[in-house]
């Protein structure tokens, strides 16, 4: 190669590299980590033992516990604000549930009530409440006070401490503790306060301002999981199944998990990030004991802290002694505390017990359960009908073909582009007759488009989320310009519910069923790619408080929506991108944007499983991989691997190459064929299996060790897993390897 050609391809090779690294920075640039998020720093700057609260008053109100937290030696805060009392509330429920709730009291006057996230703890919970009549006391580790104690159930009590206030369960008899909160001292509660002259409550990030009018109102509290080898849960990260440590002596990680439903495309592979969706539900499990867990209802931004070894070394406070204790650290920028203890002691009592607060899972219909068929987009009717006359030409069985944005007129959801979909319910009544059914996509963001029947409805109806000045907000996304409607509020939830009639979404047919994307909500020139924090909301609440059930409330009522237009004889069909505790009560989600790597492939597994220990059963990643083009190994290891997720699509961008299965050579064809043959072989399995799940909680694919609860090298592997009690699935995550050993 002659010198000056060298140079230029070095030179080129230089400017892609350039490019990459910039595309990567500017993505990180893009979302804030803890040291950006003030709630966050505030948080983590706090020291083992700051908190000064003690349980006073404590007595027994309408079956619960209740008492007041004070501060121990002033009445001032160090900024000299006055500090009134916390009240704290002990419930108990059966099956070893007990719930804690702080909050500010209303009759001391707060600038307004704390927002409480209705419509996820299911009604019957309530049914379940154990009503106490006597609390027993006790004095504990040499205090100089009593403290509370009550029944939790059989084997477990639940003790209140006083001073220094605390709350945790333990084992009756050998007094070993099961989980407990604040033994570090790291509660902290900001009151909500009405500013001061000269205060300064903005905040900023790159070129967007949240005008914060009810100032810093963050909690955070540390919980700890005794006898524990392992914490799983709190997704929806792209990470390994067992959490690893964030803070501690060596830690390889330095950001906390994240908990803030953020459209992050691409999304980078065993990562803290959070990105579509947030469960802030936590489970332990260990040898010794099994399995515990808890669950702070909380729809704000959360940062969780899973502490390493000796984290705590110089805070000289002394715990109980335990073969194995997992401490963490949540922090969250609004709410209240609304947790749940569960005790377990097995992982399927505890995946039973959150289920009993947020409800079971939806029994999905038995097509959904099969192989389903996605890009974006088919073009065209034309285009649906080859494929589907291509898999039949294959002898390929597929259940249902999917639509992207591009089927509609303009971005106007419940339309349809006349020009290339001039026949949608002809082109269904096709699909039909071969028992095959079709999606497609309905976004939260609805057009700004004055000849736009749902937006000028919306608008005379007053029923998009405002912007903190109390107009329309007004975003960017697919459709340009766009609105929001507010989900939050019932009526229009029942409203967008009524847009899935065969009369109002023309064109529809029974046999049409309906994905929600971007429903985060993604705003392009939003703060981080959402929603600005100071949004307004039905009833006077901030979008900082609801934002990571946005997209749950948006699913709820589609999967409404279906059911009404089938008058309550048809199961509903929806899968949500977004997704929140309770979000199983809906329908199905999947993993979002990931890419043609082996490394997504890879995780795609933890991922799916923590969703399934987390109470959503139905899930799984696109097959192939969203972006980039898979090389035929890689895709063929998909098919195989995906046979096996609950929820099996096959999904691709419009920048890829088309990626049909018989697009890739005859034997890879045969290879792709026959994975998805063994699905159809396994269906009557899977759809027993989502049954259990819809009846028991237990999820459809499982960690080898809710199976093998005992066996301790199934507490870390997430490159296995079991399909309910009786199928093993490994995987092969590695190009050029034929047999995994």
């Amino acid at each position: 190669m002659k010198p000056q050609m060298r140079n230029l391809n070095l030179f080129l090779f230089l400017l892609l590299s350039l490019h990459f690294i910039s595309v990567l920075s500017w993505k990180r640039e893009e979302f804030r980590n803890c040291n950006q998020t003030p709630f966050c720093k505030r948080a983590r700057a706090r020291k083992p033992g700051s908190c000064s609260l003690l349980a006073r008053h404590v007595i027994i109100s309408d079956g619960d516990v209740t008492a007041k937290l004070l501060p121990k030696n002033h009445e001032t805060s160090e900024d000299h604000h006055e500090i009134n009392p916390l009240l704290l509330t002990l419930s108990l429920y059966q099956d070893g549930v007990l719930r804690l709730k702080i909050d500010e009291d209303p009759s001391l006057g707060p600038p307004k009530k704390r927002f409480e996230v209705p419509d996820v703890i299911v009604p019957e919970f309530s049914n379940n409440k154990l009503w106490l009549q006597r609390i027993s006391t006790e004095t504990i580790d040499g205090d100089t006070g009593p403290s509370s104690i009550v029944h939790l159930a059989d084997g477990y009590e639940a003790v209140l401490r006083h001073d220094p206030f605390e709350v945790y369960v333990r084992e009756k008899g050998s007094g070993n503790r099961v989980i407990s909160l604040n033994s570090h001292g790291l509660f902290d509660f900001e009151p909500l306060t009405a500013k001061g002259e000269g205060e300064e409550w903005e905040e900023s990030f790159r070129e967007n301002t949240d005008t914060r009018p009810y100032g810093p109102q963050s909690i955070s509290f540390d919980v700890s999981f005794y006898a524990a080898d392992f914490v799983y849960g709190i997704p929806e990260h792209a990470t390994s199944l067992a959490l690893k440590p964030t803070r501690g002596p060596g830690v390889e990680y330095s950001e906390p998990y994240r908990l803030f439903n953020l459209d992050v495309f691409e999304y980078i592979h065993d990562s803290p990030f959070g990105i579509y969706g947030s469960i802030p539900f936590m489970i332990s499990h260990g040898k010794s004991r099994g399995t515990s867990g808890f669950f702070w209802l909380n729809a704000a931004e959360m940062q969780i802290d899973v502490m390493g070894a000796g984290w705590d070394a110089d805070s000289g406070i002394s715990l109980p002694s335990e073969k194995t204790r997992i401490d963490t650290f949540w922090m969250s920028e609004a709410g209240i505390v609304d947790a749940f203890f569960f005790v377990g002691p097995g992982p399927k009592d505890v995946v039973r017990q959150y289920m009993s607060v947020t409800g079971m899972p939806a029994m999905p219909q038995l097509f959904a359960t099969a192989y389903h068929q996605c890009r974006w987009n088919y073009r065209d009717e034309e285009d649906v009908e080859d494929v589907d006359s291509k898999f039949d030409e294959h002898n390929i069985p597929y259940d249902v073909l999917w639509l992207d944005i591009e089927h509609t007129d303009g971005k106007r959801y419940f339309t349809w582009d006349r020009m290339l979909f001039p026949h949608p319910e002809e082109m269904q009544r096709k699909l039909a007759a071969k028992g095959r059914h079709m999606v497609t996509i309905v976004d939260p963001h609805i057009k700004r488009d004055d000849s736009y029947n749902v937006h000028k409805e919306a608008t005379k109806k007053g029923y998009y989320v405002k912007d903190a000045s109390g107009n329309d907000f007004d975003g960017w996304c697919w459709s340009g310009s766009s609105s929001y409607p507010d989900m939050l509020n019932p009526e229009i939830r029942s409203w967008w519910a009524d847009r899935f009639s065969f009369e109002h979404y023309v064109g529809s047919t029974p046999s049409l069923y309906i994905w929600n994307d971007m429903n985060e909500p993604s705003v392009f020139n939003g703060p981080e790619l959402t929603m600005p924090r100071d949004a307004l909301h039905y009833g006077d609440v901030e979008h900082r408080e609801l934002h990571n059930a946005y997209g749950y409330y948006f699913h709820m009522a589609t999967a409404n929506g279906l059911v009404k237009r089938g008058e309550g004889k048809d199961r509903p069909f929806v899968l949500s991108r977004a997704l929140f505790a309770g979000s199983q009560r809906h329908g199905a989600v999947w993993t979002g944007d990931n890419s043609a790597e082996w490394d997504h492939l890879r995780v795609s597994v933890p991922m799916v499983l923590t969703l399934g220990l987390t109470g959503l059963p139905f899930s799984g990643a696109d097959v192939g991989g969203f972006f980039g083009n898979p090389e035929p190994e890689l895709l063929v290891r998909w098919y195989q691997l995906g046979a096996y997720y609950p929820f099996f699509r096959a999904h691709a961008h419009h920048d890829t190459k088309r990626r049909e299965p018989w697009l890739f050579g005859e034997r890879n064809t045969e290879l792709i064929r026959d994975a998805i043959h063994v699905r159809y072989t396994l269906i009557p399995y899977f759809y027993t299996l989502f049954r259990e799940a819809n009846t028991s909680g237990v999820p459809v694919v499982r960690p080898l060790w809710m199976e093998f609860p005992s066996e301790e090298a199934t507490f870390s592997n997430d490159e296995a897993f079991m399909v309910g009690n009786s199928i093993l699935v490994q995987g092969i995550y590695t190009e050029d390897i034929f047999s995994a050993s």
